[in-house]
């Protein structure tokens, strides 16, 4: 879908204590050798607090670095892959009475790891569509702290789950960069992969652990397809994805400055997405993303601020992000720096 109209005005991020995977390895919580192999090196642990309250915390952090106010928000789109506050509640809410925003629209998508992305689709069409809205926020946000999951391995050993929140603030009127480009897409036949063989209705075992998936993944791949054909299949999907999106940009894989991409084993980063873009490593965010571990949906806007806090994007620069999650899901989209932020590097 090309876009026009739709600008970044300003973004926030929030990260908990960081914490070494070398530490974990010498504690006994993780494997040596998948930490070897897989080059990541650590991962951000909240403790205590809610991911809600990190979100609230990245959303401040996006109105601080802008001109405008709480007030001026006139929708809101949340987005979250694990818990988010009890069964029954609505997240979104918090988050906006916390922070004394009212009279805004409220949405809760969820999406898992491709949330916040799909949060900025739907946010392009409330400003280019009927809903004409001026100003959209979005936020995400994750604490994986449970003895239900292991952050370390809980994902495969390509990831290590980190905690934190992310923020994106959308303007009708202008900011510091413009959204060139969305393209979103789902693979149903990969559905079974985050499900296995779990019942569609609710829990009735209370000692059953509904977050085990690994298990459901190695269930699906054992009895349905095969590890190497999800991998391809996902592959080619996500590419057809990414591909589409730069069409509707108008642009080519050697046009873009940076390619942002959820944190994950740098091996998949390279194969399954840089060197079919004809592109050097050098030009995705993995050296730094591989510390920051993946922290759901906020990957992308994580590492999009450290472009700009390190003052490695500069006006004219174009830059791709892609994620994607359960479903299987995936999203592109292409921005392109108008100015370096005020908080830039």
């Amino acid at each position: 879908m090309q876009v026009s109209g739709v600008y970044i005005d300003s973004i926030g991020v929030h990260l908990p204590e960081w914490v070494s995977a070398e530490k974990a390895v010498v504690d006994g919580i993780y494997d040596a050798d998948i930490q070897a192999a897989n080059g990541l090196t650590g991962t951000h642990i909240a403790g205590d607090v809610p991911a809600v309250e990190m979100a609230i915390t990245a959303a401040r952090n996006a109105v601080e670095r802008s001109e405008l106010e709480l007030d001026e928000v006139e929708s809101h789109i949340h987005s979250g892959v694990f818990f988010q506050g009890p069964e029954g509640s609505y997240p979104p809410g918090y988050i906006l009475r916390e922070l004394g925003v009212s009279g805004a629209s409220s949405l809760d998508l969820r999406l898992g790891c491709n949330g916040l992305l799909g949060s900025l689709e739907v946010a392009v069409g409330q400003i280019t569509g009927a809903a004409k809205a001026k100003n959209v926020l979005l936020t995400t946000a994750e604490n994986w702290g449970t003895p239900l999951l292991n952050r370390w391995l809980g994902l495969g050993p390509a990831f290590i789950l980190a905690d934190g929140a992310s923020s994106v603030l959308l303007s009708s009127e202008g900011g510091f960069a413009e959204v060139r480009a969305v393209k979103s897409g789902v693979l149903p036949e990969l559905e079974q992969w985050h499900r296995g063989e779990d019942s569609l209705l609710p829990p009735q075992d209370l000692e059953t652990n509904p977050y085990d998936l690994s298990n459901r993944a190695t269930v699906f791949n054992e009895k349905t397809m095969s590890l190497t054909d999800v991998l391809e299949k996902l592959t080619v999907f996500n590419l057809n994805i990414v591909f589409g999106c730069l069409v509707d940009a108008g642009l080519n894989g050697s046009d873009l400055a940076k390619v942002i991409a959820i944190n994950t084993d740098g091996r998949m980063i390279e194969q399954g997405l840089m060197a079919p873009l004809g592109l050097g490593m050098d030009r995705s965010t993995w050296d730094f993303g591989k510390s920051v571990g993946h922290m759901g949906g906020s990957d992308v806007i994580v590492s999009l601020n450290h472009l700009l806090e390190s003052g490695e994007l500069a006006p004219g620069d174009h830059v791709l992000l892609t994620s994607s999650g359960p479903g299987w899901t995936c999203t592109a989209a292409v921005i392109t720096i108008l100015a370096k932020p005020s908080w830039g590097g």
